[in-house]
């Protein structure tokens, strides 16, 4: 008789749904459109610095507190070391947030990024997801109108439809939301046309955490480096929260590259236009050829076929080597969601679209 599997699993691990990532194939015969990573290489300064940190000192441990790492950053952002938290990648960071600062209820949209109603599952936290509108824009009244205390967390521009809204359309959510944490997640925001951070005003607003990564417009999806800013009290409580798992959770290398990433805004800024630049011409290529593409302020397109079904769709790019992304909620079915590339491969994919 075969034992079942879940013997030992207790019931929190039974009833969860967990996070699926993106395809990563292991050959090469894919033009890989579908984990938003960035096309072009990190900074020649990271290169350099994780070389010169290869020896030795790889037999101590890490600062578990990232001072250097939080001083850069501070730096960047035009705040203190003291309202920076340095995390093993941004989805860390979220779920000691979600640990850390929810309880009786949380809001975040009906489509957005699918980790956190995982999140809100493992720590037992009640969530609501208000239905965004048909353009796949936040309503704002969803946000500012409720009663309950409850927190927010969205991510500026969203995901995975791109769609973005301006500081102040966030500002309104923080402050009719001044006795609950509101996270403004902006893993994507160096792709907008114009800045979107929330981050310049935690000063004013201490409920408000802004959550940033390294994986998307630093190229360094494999190092595993995220960061958050806000109140020093968000701080500690995220600090609090990390020490209860693991106090070294950013090694010794990665904060080596992020320092490096922090010191070169100008490479940063060169390959950032670039991938925008390509969005904006795959966009009207797309347009032109009937698709039904989702104004974006990310690195990827959210975009429905007006031929074929999503599914059809993505096998059939599929078959022609491009990966692309596709969700099985029914309001979205029928949209995939494609990570910009470099030309070349955006070229095929338009190729393949086309044919």
């Amino acid at each position: 008789m075969k034992r079942d599997e879940r013997a030992f699993w207790n019931e929190r691990v039974r009833d969860i749904a967990p996070y699926t990532p993106g395809e990563q194939p292991r050959d090469r015969r894919f033009v890989k459109l579908n984990t938003n990573e960035n096309p072009y290489p990190p900074s020649p300064l990271v290169i350099e610095a994780l070389k010169q940190a290869v020896d030795d000192r790889l037999r101590l441990y890490p600062d578990p507190e990232c001072w250097e790492l939080r001083e850069a950053i501070a730096g960047r952002f035009e705040v203190q070391p003291e309202q920076v938290f340095a995390g093993n990648g941004s989805d860390e960071i979220l779920a000691f947030a979600f640990g850390a600062f929810f309880a009786d209820k949380v809001l975040f949209p009906d489509i957005t990024y699918s980790f956190y109603p995982v999140y809100a599952q493992l720590w037992g936290v009640p969530f609501e997801r208000p239905q965004l509108s048909g353009d796949f824009s936040i309503n704002l009244d969803d946000y500012t109108k409720e009663s309950l205390h409850a927190g927010v967390v969205f991510p500026n521009p969203n995901a995975p439809t791109g769609r973005s809204m301006d500081a102040l359309a966030v500002l309104s959510i923080v402050t009719a939301r001044k006795d609950s944490v509101v996270i403004v997640d902006e893993a994507y925001a160096a792709f907008a046309k114009k800045n979107l951070s929330a981050a310049p005003y935690i000063a004013t607003n201490p409920n408000l955490l802004t959550i940033h990564t390294l994986s998307k417009s630093a190229s360094l999806a494999g190092l595993r480096v995220g960061f958050a800013i806000g109140d020093e009290s968000l701080i500690e409580g995220l600090r609090r929260m990390r020490d209860s798992f693991n106090s070294y959770t950013v090694d010794r290398l990665a904060q080596v590259g992020a320092v490096a990433v922090m010191k070169d805004k100008a490479y940063y800024d060169y390959i950032t236009r670039k991938v925008v630049n390509t969005r904006e011409r795959v966009s009207a290529a797309l347009s032109s050829m009937g698709f039904e593409v989702i104004p974006s302020d990310a690195n990827f397109i959210f975009i429905r076929s007006p031929s074929r079904k999503g599914e059809v769709l993505f096998e059939r790019l599929r078959e022609k080597g491009v990966l692309t992304r596709r969700f099985n909620d029914p309001r979205i079915a029928d949209f995939l969601r494609v990570s910009i590339g470099t030309d070349s491969d955006m070229d095929m994919f338009l190729e393949a679209c086309r044919e």
